[in-house]
């Protein structure tokens, strides 16, 4: 095998971009530079995330922006290095930089959307990993915030990949902010109107103050909300901090509660009623005189 030969037409110039010519040797040294870069990035986030970061006072969400970030920025620096070491002027791809840029707002600009409302998460930190959220339609556990997309786990045990942008763009409910985890839960209910309001209020509060997950501070109440068109409908509203997770089984579970107490009294829960009153058509007498 010539090796003399194989190493011309390894090192021989394909093309040439700007002043820089292109070879296969430049090829698979970029790559492997590449390859480095990313690695490094990775070695970058896993060190800060692991072994740096948790031993200062950050709050861990805002220990995963920073690891984030910092990788970001070593990709960013690592791929500039990558090109100045294959010969390219940096400087002469301000203009090819600023053609991209068109062509991102054009043809990638859901993908840029996601990845700057990711990095807005990351560091505005409105939702953290192992929050309980709600956006749109999905509630569940926050298990992931990446570059494009968030994951959530739901309570039935399906993972949802949601786009970053409609945590910017959409309203979204996030039960686990702040560090008090207490949360007031509503719990509308109607009764017939033979039922006595006070004896309604004060099964209602029984059925509050039997459960275990219902705080006794703040103190629950109930609230006489309205006359019906086919109830009274009142609304118990009490406070907890250990099923602030899952807020919807609480809720079925004080009203099976709530319907055996009244079922107990003999309160009923009345279902719609409409009532319909017919009248005999009217008779019309034509008499024909001759």
């Amino acid at each position: 095998m010539d090796w003399k030969r194989a190493a011309e037409i390894f090192t021989r110039p394909l093309v040439t971009l700007g002043s820089a010519p292109v070879s296969l040797a430049t090829i698979v040294q970029f790559v492997l530079l590449l390859a480095a870069v990313v690695s490094l990035a990775r070695i970058t986030r896993r060190v800060l995330r692991r072994r740096l970061l948790p031993h200062t006072r950050l709050e861990p969400g805002l220990q995963e922006a920073a690891a984030r970030i910092a990788g970001y920025i070593v990709l960013v620096f690592g791929f500039a290095v990558a090109l100045a070491t294959m010969g390219f002027n940096l400087t002469s791809l301000a203009v090819l930089a600023g053609s991209l840029g068109i062509g991102i707002g054009f043809g990638l600009q859901t993908i840029v959307e996601n990845f700057i409302s990711g990095l807005i998460l990351l560091v505005e930190r409105p939702i953290e990993i192992g929050h309980r959220i709600e956006v749109g339609t999905t509630a569940g556990r926050v298990t992931r915030i990446g570059a494009r997309s968030t994951s959530i786990l739901t309570n039935d045990n399906i993972m949802m990949i949601i786009p970053n942008s409609e945590f910017i763009r959409d309203r979204v409910i996030n039960w686990s902010h702040g560090g008090d985890p207490r949360v007031r839960i509503h719990v509308p209910v109607g009764v017939s109107y033979g039922a006595d309001p006070s004896e309604v209020e004060r099964l209602l509060l029984e059925v509050a103050a039997a459960d275990g997950d219902v705080l006794q501070i703040p103190e629950s109440k109930v609230s006489f909300e309205a006359f019906g068109d086919s109830a009274l409908e009142f609304e118990l509203r009490v406070w907890t901090a250990s099923m602030s997770q899952n807020p919807g089984a609480f809720r079925s579970r004080l009203n099976f509660e709530i319907w055996k107490k009244f079922k107990s009294h003999g309160i009923e829960i009345p279902f719609p009623q409409r009532d319909l009153n017919f009248k005999a058509p009217l008779q019309v007498r034509v008499r024909n005189e001759a």
